[in-house]
């Protein structure tokens, strides 16, 4: 059987620039990476975004996989075996995961974008940007306080952290500017993984080059011994940092295996930011497409969730349908099967399970908006288990359809495409956020967690109370709200699988996010910087002669 990898790498892609002229770009609106990726001008989008977006989320995550990019590719591929003009806009893989355990974001199978090696190592370039524009807003902040501090700034409430594209639990707790007065002033600080940082989310969220220079501007860093906020405006770091991500705000062409116009750019955590790819890009495919088939980061309650209340509304989006991805195998996980035991027939279980993908359902439906679900096909489902879901969905009036698209490509995914197309097309759903930002902070916090997790009780720490007070006495109280927890359970308790009842959320820390334009609620144990397991994934990787191996 050959792994992704081969599979990508046997593949015939289209030169870029043809792909491009599909799409109505000329030689003069794309910047060449090479013969297979380019970069698309800024100024060459000139038309109205028309294009029906599509939503493929998921049941929250297993270890057993779901198979959520893969959906995404294998879906606009079997549009474009309909001879549907459809872009697909995925996120682009984190370095550190890739060398970690999960690894990338590229698809698998037969529903994969390429040059799968390039996009999942440095691709064009965009998060070696975003670490250096970090860095270097990091490395001015320091530079003014050794310089004699004019602005007062308290080197205890810096609250923006150097960041690097990599898994290195080393960096979690570190102290800097040792080695004496003529180096820097020594503090404690800790790294964060690059995707987890706000320049990412503000990367991803800003709608052209000059709303990039007015949310950097404003993104706050630290407070003085006041307690008063300092943004990178105020140690003139704007400008600097906009001219690092100039190249970078483009958004990046790559293709399918079956040649499907893709638009792989920007990719924050969902867990910790809002876990969507750039607005810039999924704009940018509504332009140049009649439908844009995208994804959001982890489980519906965390990545549907802000992709409607955050990127939608700061973007004015409004999506046209939803793609709801669950495997056999994790369903009968979330209802208590043990990893080791996937393979054999468990029907109650699976049934059990389904009451994670039931929750799911309800709450994309509160959105008022279609949807369909996807299940990603595994060679060990039985037909049993197979008749029992659809037993199930046929009772309780879900539309389902059963996608083979990692073993068949496009031609696996027909039945979806045509029921997805079914729901786009009746054009009947009238989109809305789930809360008003006019509401306080509490209140929003509160409505996520009752109606999305489906929490009982919400609980705030002093520390959450005295922050949610200082956002609103500095007047960011309006913003929408990114909720941070893990992202395997609806709760915030990992290990809290299937659907959770009369649970506690507790929320710790509330956290601006200004540059981005949305305030951060921590709740559980989040991690900023992860690490890498006993046998990374790196440890298979390599060149043989010439070409690269071990990469999935």
């Amino acid at each position: 059987m050959l792994t992704d990898l081969e599979i990508a790498q046997s593949t015939k892609m289209m030169p870029i620039e043809e792909l491009a002229a599909l799409l109505g770009l000329t030689k003069d609106d794309i910047e060449l990476y090479g013969k297979y990726k380019a970069k698309i001008h800024l100024d060459a989008i000139q038309g109205e975004a028309k294009g029906k977006v599509i939503l493929v989320t998921a049941i929250n995550p297993t270890p057993a996989g779901e198979g959520k990019s893969t959906t995404t590719i294998g879906l606009a591929d079997a549009m474009h075996r309909l001879n549907k003009k459809v872009v697909v806009a995925l996120r682009e893989p984190s370095f550190g995961p890739v060398m970690g355990i999960k690894g990338g974001a590229a698809g698998g199978g037969y529903a994969q974008v390429v040059p799968m090696e390039d996009i999942n190592l440095h691709f064009t370039g965009d998060l070696h940007a975003i670490t250096t524009a970090n860095n270097a807003i990091a490395a001015m902040l320091d530079n003014h306080i050794y310089q004699g501090n004019s602005l007062r700034i308290d080197p205890t409430r810096i609250i923006l952290h150097r960041c690097l594209d990599m898994n290195d639990r080393a960096l979690r707790n570190v102290v800097i500017g040792l080695g004496g007065s003529s180096h820097s002033v020594p503090r404690e600080d800790h790294f964060d993984i690059t995707v987890a940082s706000e320049v990412m989310a503000v990367f991803c969220l800003s709608n052209s080059l000059e709303d990039f220079k007015n949310r950097i501007s404003r993104m706050v860093i630290a407070y003085t011994y006041d307690k008063k906020p300092i943004t990178v405006e105020d140690i003139k770091a704007t400008g600097a940092v906009t001219l690092i991500m100039r190249d970078a705000l483009m958004p990046n062409l790559v293709q399918t295996l079956e040649h499907t116009p893709a638009l792989v750019h920007g990719g924050p955590f969902a867990n910790i930011a809002h876990g969507c790819n750039s607005v810039l890009a999924t704009k940018t495919a509504m332009c140049l497409g009649d439908y844009v088939v995208t994804e959001a980061g982890f489980g519906a309650d965390l990545g549907a969730e802000k992709f409607f209340d955050i990127k939608c509304r700061q973007a004015n989006i409004k999506p046209s349908c939803v793609v709801l991805v669950a495997t056999i195998r994790a369903l009968k996980m979330h209802g208590g099967v043990s990893k080791e035991d996937l393979t054999k027939e468990n029907v109650p279980a699976l049934l059990l399970g389904i009451k994670n993908l039931e929750k799911h359902i309800e709450n994309i439906k509160k959105y008022h908006l279609g949807y369909v679900i996807a299940i990603n096909r595994f060679a060990s489902d039985t037909d049993a288990e197979i008749q029992a879901l659809e037993q199930w969905a046929e009772d309780n009036g879900h539309e389902i359809a059963l996608s083979n698209v990692f073993a068949l490509g496009g031609a696996g995914g027909i039945d979806l495409a045509q029921k997805v197309l079914e729901v786009v097309n009746k054009d009947t759903q009238s989109f809305k956020c789930l809360y008003d930002c006019d509401l306080s902070i509490k209140d929003k916090i509160t409505t996520i967690c009752k109606e999305i997790y489906g929490a009982t009780h919400i609980e705030f720490s002093q520390t959450a109370k005295n922050q949610m007070a200082t956002i609103k006495r500095n007047g960011w109280d309006k913003l929408p709200v990114c909720i941070a927890k893990t992202q395997y359970s609806l709760s915030d308790n990992p290990k809290l699988l299937g659907r959770p009842e009369g649970f506690t959320m507790t929320i710790r820390e509330v956290k601006p996010s200004i540059g981005a334009g949305f305030i951060v609620a921590l709740s559980g144990e989040i991690m900023t910087m992860p690490g890498l397991p006993k046998e990374p994934a790196a440890e298979k990787m390599d060149v043989v002669h010439g070409t690269a191996v071990g990469l999935f």
